[in-house]
């Protein structure tokens, strides 16, 4: 995970501007919904890429939610085709910057990037992923 550009600019409607604010991802949380029993229980499978997401701050617009802790802050992504943006109400961002008292800067030091699948495209990725890694079975 690395931060090029000061991703606090990023405001709540997405901007052309902040493109210049990358953010590398290098593991990405996909989230499905199964029924277990009688309620639908998430089950998630952690992707680790063997080369990093890059997101600009052009596809991000911050979420406003009052029940994050201090430093926690969620986006909506979205999807760029051409010169259009279109809302991806199936991705969510969230991230959390701690304050580095040395340097007097905010630093990066969580990320969570999760695509929601439908049951039937999870258990695809999940078995293509599994395939392609066969060395690291069992590590999560």
């Amino acid at each position: 995970m690395r931060l090029k550009g000061n991703i606090l600019d990023i405001k709540t409607k997405r901007e052309t501007k902040n493109q210049a604010i990358e953010l590398y991802i290098s593991k990405i949380a996909y989230v499905t919904h199964k029924k277990d029993g009688k309620y639908f229980q998430p089950f998630d499978f952690e992707d680790e890429l063997d080369t990093p997401l890059v997101l600009t701050g052009d596809c991000l617009a911050r979420l406003q939610n009052n029940l994050l802790e201090e430093g926690e802050y969620e986006f909506q992504v979205y999807d760029k085709e051409g010169d259009t943006y279109e809302l991806n109400e199936n991705k969510l961002l969230t991230i959390t910057m701690m304050y580095d008292e040395e340097e007097q800067q905010p630093i990066l030091s969580a990320i969570t990037y999760e695509v929601i699948l439908p049951n039937e495209e999870f258990k695809q990725l999940k078995a293509q992923r599994r395939k392609e890694k066969p060395g690291k079975k069992g590590k999560r």
